[in-house]
């Protein structure tokens, strides 16, 4: 049994909460008597089975005087001063002859009145066997004031939840693991005709509700059958004024001090709701921590560049892009989360807070996130993820890398395309070339050479030396244009003069026919006729390079200086195109 009952004591004591002092030496009784002796640092209440106390323990903000179970010594379920930690641990826990029970110190703050009559009555405090500190009329036997009217972080059985007298009764989270003053999580009951949940809020902001109660321990999204225990959640409607829940557990026997798995609903600084006794959780926030809408969970309210499955995850890596921290002792690491959901450059933040208590932020830049390996030396955070992958959070990142992404993809298509466009011209190109300069066939009678001499030979001159020889295509050489493009006098560097004849880009003629229609003309050739002397290609532009015709070609002499202009093309530089 000793074996059992210390495995039970390693599972239930939070790490961070052994700040808390070793328990005061407790007094044989479980009450204070009106006038009587003071509770203070040396001394504690203790209920007659043995299982709660009631007494000051001191943490690393100072000593809270609270209630908690046997086989839990570092963990309080309910605290009196949770808002007013005492710094001197000269704490004083009293009941009055006036019948007031008050915390006072001397420590500096007011004092904490618990309750105060305003009759004369005798007065007795007391902590029974359910964990519950009351005070109670001597006389009559009534309950004037209790505990579990004033819940903290824990929903014991007995305890009610929700509109009790007008009064909304609540649990409130801790801020952090090692201070109980009030934190960001709140569950409450919500009797709102429709609704009828229990509802879990992060500062005020609904983030989970648990759907119809279908059962007395089952919820539309929450299931109280846990191992070990069996919950019984009934709901209590007493009035217009009074609509509340409240908790039974099966396995509680509060009967002997040899009870070590006390059963109660605890809400952690974090969000999660758990069964003390076993630690399994019965509500797990951290699945509503983002744009996460199942099993209860409501969305988060964020800025556009939070997307649909968006969420946090603790993972294992490291931030290299900076950080900002905030020292705010007022902010827990839920609160961190929420400034950090709301921040667009926000990426993540650490679990551990900036000040030595775990309050505070400190916030890691989006995009700067590497994960590593699970490992010793490297250290968690609480990243914004999507998708199971690190989320890009500015909008302003998304919508860049997206407008880069595109441009790239339609860069590289039209520089692909280009390429091929190019080499397939040029490849063309050379082709038709070489097949000019193939173009040898005895029957021709005609021969095409490069630059030559030959007489009768067609040359393919380069674009750079008709460029030379017509001054750069100026106007002052222009001879005239017809419809198939202008021609320019032109005079080579050895002195010969001809006439260059520029075809229109407006053409649809191909090399493939303009090919076909320059070895046909070269085929045509006649002493009569005005002499083809060559070609050049050269990208889009295709010339034809003639004898030029000092006095004028023959339709002039024939029809007259007034059909020049109109016929000046017809036979002499424009007879060749026979495809016009």
């Amino acid at each position: 049994m000793a074996a059992a009952a210390q495995r039970n004591l390693s599972i239930l004591v939070p790490t961070v909460l052994l700040l808390f002092s070793i328990p005061p030496s407790s007094l044989a009784a479980n009450t204070l008597t009106q006038g009587g002796p003071v509770l203070n640092s040396s001394a504690s209440l203790v209920s007659p089975n043995g299982l709660f106390t009631l007494g000051f323990r001191r943490s690393a903000v100072g000593s809270y005087l609270g209630i908690w179970y046997i086989n839990a010594t570092s963990s309080f379920f309910w605290v009196a001063n949770r808002d007013s930690a005492i710094r001197d641990g000269s704490g004083s826990l009293a009941l009055d002859q006036n019948g007031t029970l008050r915390l006072t110190y001397s420590g500096g703050g007011a004092a904490v009145n618990l309750y105060s009559d305003s009759r004369q009555r005798r007065l007795i405090a007391t902590l029974d066997d359910t964990g519950n500190f009351a005070v109670s009329d001597v006389d009559s036997g009534d309950l004037l004031w209790q505990s579990f009217d004033s819940p903290t972080n824990a929903w014991f059985p007995g305890m009610k939840l929700g509109l009790v007298g007008g009064e909304n009764r609540k649990v409130t989270s801790w801020l952090t693991e090692s201070i109980p003053a009030a934190g960001a999580f709140t569950l409450e009951w919500d009797p709102t005709a429709g609704k009828e949940e229990l509802v879990m809020k992060h500062r005020g902001v609904t983030f989970w509700t648990s759907g119809k109660q279908l059962t007395p321990n089952r919820f539309t999204n929450l299931d109280l059958r846990l191992q070990r225990v069996n919950y019984n959640v009934s709901r209590v409607v007493a009035g217009p004024n009074s609509d509340y829940l409240t908790l039974r557990a099966s396995t509680n026997d509060y009967s002997s001090a040899n009870q070590l798995s006390f059963t109660v609903v605890r809400l952690r600084y974090d969000g999660v709701a758990e069964d003390v006794s076993t630690r399994i959780v019965i509500l797990q926030s951290e699945d509503c921590h983002g744009n996460g809408t199942e099993n209860g969970c409501r969305r988060w309210d964020g800025p556009d560049c939070r997307r649909s499955g968006d969420g946090f995850q603790i993972l294992w890596g490291t931030f290299s892009l900076g950080q900002w921290v905030d020292e705010n002792s007022n902010l827990s690491i839920s609160d961190c989360k929420e400034q950090c959901w709301r921040n667009c450059e926000c990426g993540g933040i650490s679990l551990d807070g900036v000040n030595r208590n775990g309050t505070g932020c400190r916030y890691f830049r989006s995009g700067g996130f590497v994960q590593l390996p699970n490992q010793a030396g490297e250290d968690r955070y609480h990243v914004i993820v999507a998708g199971g992958r690190q989320a890009d959070t500015s909008n302003a990142s998304r919508i860049k890398w997206i407008a880069v992404s595109v441009t790239a993809a339609v860069a590289m298509l039209i520089f692909t395309l280009s390429i091929f466009w190019y080499q397939r011209r040029r490849k063309l190109r050379e082709r038709l070339l070489a097949e000019l300069m193939a173009t040898n066939a005895p029957s021709d009678g005609d021969e095409m050479g490069d630059d030559g001499d030959q007489s009768h030979n067609l040359k393919i001159y380069s674009a750079a030396s008709i460029m030379i020889a017509t001054d750069s295509f100026s106007p002052q050489n222009k001879l005239g244009e017809g419809g198939f493009g202008p021609v320019y006098k032109g005079k080579l560097s050895k002195g010969r003069e001809v006439a260059v004849k520029r075809l229109s880009k407006l053409s649809d003629q191909g090399l493939v026919e303009f090919r076909n229609e320059l070895v046909l003309i070269a085929k045509l050739q006649h002493r009569n006729l005005v002499k083809l002397l060559g070609c050049c290609i050269h990208g889009e532009e295709k010339m034809l390079v003639y004898e030029y015709m000092p006095n004028k070609s023959l339709d002039s002499f024939i029809f007259g200086k007034s059909n020049l202009c109109c016929s000046f093309f017809s036979f002499g530089y424009r007879g060749f195109n026979l495809s016009g």
